[in-house]
């Protein structure tokens, strides 16, 4: 029972202690002058440093109503911006990414292999401009980048090249070989 009243207390504490120095604000704009609005917020620049020179809270009737307005809303503002977190998946720790696996690839994938482009062993990405389903429409420009001798040529390039042939799917590519090891004429 003790460590529940102790974990609600630390909780609830800032909330508990933004309402009691709120009632001290509910004291002053009770001891402002004036009968407009401006005038009475003109004059509550005055009576603030008079309502705070006794730490203790106001025990007036209206000056705990401000303080528990105060509290309250700053707790119903914590409380509605915690449930309208959009970068946070509840329930979930951060960081829980995973590896893809062929399910996920599934539907970027022709299921005729010639009409494809090859990016791994066991990925590809379907040629057709118009998929089965539209969200999964992908920009079809492959940039290869890599140190010499990490498998540029071997490994996309030739396999992409020989496939070139598709007749529903018609394909261009445009190949930089300043050494000419691909092309002999």
């Amino acid at each position: 029972m003790k460590k529940n009243f102790s974990k609600l207390l630390a909780l609830y504490l800032p909330y508990l202690l933004l309402g009691l120095a709120a009632t001290n604000f509910g004291e002053a704009w009770r001891l402002a002058e004036g009968k407009e609005m401006g005038d009475r917020i003109l004059s509550l620049m005055g009576t603030i440093p008079v309502a705070f020179a006794n730490p203790l809270p106001s025990l007036h009737p209206l000056d705990i109503l401000v303080g528990i307005c105060c509290g309250a809303g700053l707790r119903l503002a914590v409380y509605l911006k915690s449930k309208n977190a959009k970068k946070y998946r509840h329930g979930m720790e951060y960081g829980s990414a995973r590896w893809g696996n062929a399910k996920d690839i599934e539907p970027f994938q022709a299921p005729k292999f010639e009409d494809n482009i090859i990016l791994t062993k066991t990925e590809r990405l379907m040629m057709s401009n118009r998929p089965p389903d539209p969200k999964n429409a992908r920009n079809k420009n492959v940039l290869v980048v890599g140190g010499s001798g990490s498998g540029k040529t071997r490994f996309f390039i030739k396999p992409n090249l020989l496939q070139c042939d598709s007749k529903a799917f018609p394909v261009s590519f445009v190949v930089t070989d300043p050494k000419g090891y691909n092309y002999r004429g």
